[in-house]
């Protein structure tokens, strides 16, 4: 990342809501998950170079507000994000959150932005890089088990970057299932309404579950998982939450994206502290093997970890001087003398 000149350092660019759904736009949505897809997928490749923490969580009976902090040793990047599960039912978004860049030399930031919409395109990326590994060779169908706020970016990611093009879709809101399906008229889906997570599955290669409700579910039990398939797990993304029987956790090769965290809060919480996975970061790099068997069922039990936040901000700032998409915020003192902070407040009353 460029370092910003000295006489830049007062002000930081601001992506809004309205300036990100403006890029989004202006790249092309599918292009954008591609661009995203590739970024997470370089940072997968110099993973060792990143600090890794699990997420700084504080947990309510409502939800729960996090902090994802990572550096590369040059730029030091975080998100805040909530995940409030009953914040539908009172006409607010599940998921709301933002994120910040700065150079690790000076600690100033570099930029601000709004990440409620870039984290729905990043975890669809990332959900579809790692397939890319990992999938059945080929495959165009997928089975969508939860069809709410992420369902779209998931299913544009497996077409941009997958070439999925038939979707099985199921919710217990039907409502959903019919959002869902008017909302990718268009994008060059064969799609299905189904009535039964075991419909859905039907013919499916690739199973991509995510729910909203706080709780230890069972949306998949083990007889209804042929051999073969890619599970995308991404619904069992914190403490108490999951979406898998057990039993297909055991008959599956596991992929995660940094155990220490998965272990807390994904599908494996439900296992032994020993049970063995596979970090993707290996795979992508050549070290691990990913899928080795046309009968394996592989398993990505996807959380959302903070290296894939940064790439993501990395990849909106890149974009910020072409585009234009931005706004300067007064963020940061900027005295004439360093050392008189105090006497720049006292002017001010001028």
């Amino acid at each position: 990342m460029t370092a910003p000149k000295p006489s830049d350092l007062a002000f930081v660019p601001f992506v809004s809501v309205e300036n990100m759904m403006k890029l989004v736009h202006r790249i092309g949505i599918e292009q954008m998950l591609r661009d995203l897809g590739d970024y997470i997928e370089d940072d997968f490749r110099r993973w060792e170079l990143f600090d890794k923490t699990p997420r700084v969580a504080s947990h309510s009976r409502d939800g729960v507000i996090e902090l994802m902090p990572t550096s590369d040793g040059e730029v030091y990047g975080f998100k805040y994000v909530n995940g409030h599960p009953k914040n539908t039912r009172e006409g607010l978004q599940t998921v709301t959150a933002f994120g910040l860049l700065a150079t690790v030399d000076t600690g100033y930031p570099v930029m601000l932005s709004e990440m409620t919409v870039l984290t729905a395109l990043r975890t669809a990326a990332t959900s579809a890089m790692v397939a890319k590994h990992l999938a059945p060779k080929g495959a165009r169908t997928m089975a969508m088990i939860g069809n709410g706020a992420q369902s779209e970016f998931q299913a544009l990611a497996f077409k941009a970057i997958c070439g999925v093009d038939r979707l099985r879709l199921y919710d217990l809101d039907r409502g959903a299932t019919a959002k869902t399906i008017r909302n990718l008229q268009g994008f060059g889906f064969e799609m299905t309404s189904c009535d039964s997570p075991e419909d859905a599955m039907l013919g499916a290669e690739i199973i991509t579950t995510c729910t909203a409700d706080k709780q230890y579910a069972t949306i998949l039990t083990d007889n209804m998982i042929g051999s073969g398939v890619h599970i995308n797990a991404i619904g069992g993304d914190c403490p108490g939450k999951t979406e898998l029987h057990p039993d297909i956790l055991k008959r599956s090769t596991v992929f995660v994206e940094y155990p220490a965290q998965t272990r807390i809060e994904g599908e494996i919480q439900q296992m032994p502290a020993d049970f063995p996975v596979t970090e993707m970061w290996q795979v992508i790099g050549g070290t691990a093997p990913g899928r080795t068997d046309a009968r394996q069922i592989t398993l990505f039990d996807g959380v959302g970890f903070a290296i894939e936040d940064f790439s993501a901000l990395r990849y909106v700032r890149s974009k910020l001087e072409e585009t234009g998409l931005y706004q300067d915020l007064d963020m940061i003192a900027d005295p004439d003398d360093p050392r008189d902070l105090f006497g720049m407040l006292q002017r001010s009353k001028v």
